[in-house]
């Protein structure tokens, strides 16, 4: 989008509130891109909270009462755009067709561009080699991540958790702040190794 001259207001949404791995990140890319990364909730956390995923019982009761939303990807686009002044501007992602079946099904339903919400997938017919090449390109580096998971962060299952857990500690620690009974989906996965 850059190359094509087109101005890119980049924003992150958080999973869990100030993850260190996941700041680093953010920040490094700031510096790197020399712009601003807006960084917001995730619906999905707003999703996990009202769903009480991991919580403890005593949690319940002033979970439900805090009546959190659950913003769709729309609506956090939207409200990006009217608190930045950029009411016609467009979403772009990075979602691939090739990611998964659902993508894929989505791509040929929809298309990559979606007029209605102002949505567009740069990268929609993009293979992995694609992505690979256009960061060498540029000589931009993928987070510390993709050498964990091999993928961004999107999830409280075991495979995220575990690699979480070893490589940043402290940032497994914030993470069961926020869910404290994430430790049980790594007991259960031990239990069974």
């Amino acid at each position: 989008m850059r190359e094509a001259g087109i101005t890119v207001v980049p924003y992150h949404l958080y999973l869990v509130p100030d993850l260190r791995f996941i700041e680093d990140s953010r920040k490094f890319y700031e510096d790197f891109f020399q712009t601003p990364i807006l960084n917001l909730p995730h619906p999905t956390l707003y999703r996990w909270l009202n769903s009480l995923l991991f919580q403890p019982p005593e949690r319940a009761a002033v979970i439900e009462a805090a009546q959190l939303p659950e913003p769709t990807y729309e609506e956090v686009a939207d409200i990006i755009r009217e608190d930045l002044g950029h009411a016609g501007a467009w979403n772009a992602d990075g979602v691939r067709a090739a990611d998964s079946p659902n993508r894929r099904m989505a791509m040929v339903t929809h298309g990559p561009k979606r007029d209605s919400v102002r949505k567009v997938s740069i990268v929609w017919d993009w293979r992995i080699a694609d992505v690979r090449d256009a960061l060498k390109r540029h000589n931009c580096p993928l987070p510390p991540e993709y050498e964990w998971f091999g993928r961004s962060f999107d999830g409280l299952d075991f495979r995220f958790l575990d690699p979480i857990r070893q490589h940043a500690p402290d940032d497994y620690e914030r993470i069961l702040q926020w869910f404290p009974l994430a430790d049980l989906e790594v007991f259960r996965r031990n239990l069974a190794a």
